[in-house]
């Protein structure tokens, strides 16, 4: 017999044989752990973006992404106005300062974007906020000249409602304003919208920015985030280098 048939010899192969196999199972093991544990960090990076994702859609549902910006969108400072399409106040302050505020964004003294709330509808029913403001949605894709000028029609003398009077809700009444704007006036393609369904998530997601800011009352105006109460607005846009006797902004911002 020679030794390597010998028990000894099997002995230690079969030693040989055990400690291989060891081998390769704590080998096997840890290649497990690690794939774990890439698992796990790869669904933690998966959640963390999605979260990421989340806050910026909430952001974006809430904050100031949903403002239209009517003029003036390189300006350093920036002015914000909040609105109810319904709210005879805000009529009376567009009819007062509207054409200036537009005027002096335009010039480049500030960025003016517009928020649009649904208080009204809210607190004495109707629809007519949330009609108008679709409306307004429906302009804005013809363009933001549209928009403003629409805008600015709803709130005039001549075609604003009481506030007990929900005519905004009347589609038929909103496609008789937008006649006055050059843009909209025999726009099948606008008309099609203000008629239909296109608009409603965009309106909703505008009050839904209004609700974030937490505003209680129309009209608000905040110039770089501070709330500036209407009588001192004149002085403020005075400071700003906007001509309130002509309504004409100052010297173009070139």
């Amino acid at each position: 017999m020679s030794k390597r048939n010998s028990p000894e010899a099997k002995r230690a192969a079969r030693e040989r044989l055990r400690a291989e196999r060891e081998r390769q199972a704590k080998k096997e093991r840890t290649r497990r752990q690690l794939l774990v544990g890439l698992t796990v960090v790869a669904v933690l990076v998966v959640v963390a973006g999605i979260g990421v994702l989340v806050a910026k859609l909430n952001d974006k549902d809430t904050g100031d992404d949903m403002a239209v910006t009517t003029a003036g969108a390189k300006a350093e400072k920036t002015v914000d106005v909040y609105e109810d399409l319904r709210c005879p106040a805000c009529a009376s302050f567009e009819q007062a300062m509207g054409e200036q505020l537009q005027k002096g964004a335009e010039q480049g003294k500030y960025k003016l974007r517009v928020h649009l709330g649904s208080i009204i509808d809210d607190n004495m029913g109707g629809s007519g906020s949330r009609n108008a403001a679709r409306a307004l949605g429906a302009a804005k894709a013809v363009s933001v000249k549209a928009f403003a000028e629409y805008k600015q029609a709803l709130y005039s003398k001549k075609w604003h409602p009481e506030e007990q009077d929900d005519k905004f809700a009347d589609n038929a009444y909103l496609l008789k304003v937008s006649d006055t704007v050059p843009e909209l006036k025999d726009n099948k393609t606008f008309e099609k919208a203000v008629k239909g369904k296109k608009y409603n998530k965009w309106a909703k997601d505008m009050i839904a920015g209004f609700n974030g800011a937490e505003i209680q009352a129309t009209p608000t105006v905040k110039i770089d985030g501070e709330q500036v109460q209407p009588q001192d607005l004149p002085g403020k846009l005075k400071d700003m280098g906007v001509d309130l006797k002509s309504g004409s902004g100052g010297e173009k911002k070139q």
